[in-house]
């Protein structure tokens, strides 16, 4: 049986979340700009590459000095946070409520 590292999973999980709110707040951020601005291309390029940055570089972090089973915390709580982004962003806004 695989013992599993509850502390490091815990941790990759909680790295995960916290990677996730930086991660879809700067999506938010980023679309939000390029709508507004002239350069949307440029814009969301530049979001792009650098919250993809980010991501990576927090989860090496996190599978180096955590080990494996904080990735893989770390994997499901982003998996988890991006499934609940998805929902949020579908729900029906009710009428006349800013966007």
């Amino acid at each position: 049986m695989i013992a599993l590292d509850w502390a490091a999973f815990g941790i990759g999980g909680a790295a995960g979340i916290a990677m996730s709110v930086v991660f879809f707040a700067g999506l938010a951020l980023g679309m939000r700009r390029a709508l507004q601005g002239g350069h949307a291309v440029r814009t969301l390029a530049i979001s792009a590459a650098l919250r993809i940055s980010a991501l990576l570089g927090a989860g090496w972090l996190v599978a180096t000095h955590v080990g494996p089973w904080g990735f893989a915390g770390y994997g499901l709580a982003f998996f988890l946070c991006r499934h609940i982004a998805t929902v949020i962003a579908r729900a029906p806004q009710p009428e006349g409520s800013p966007k």
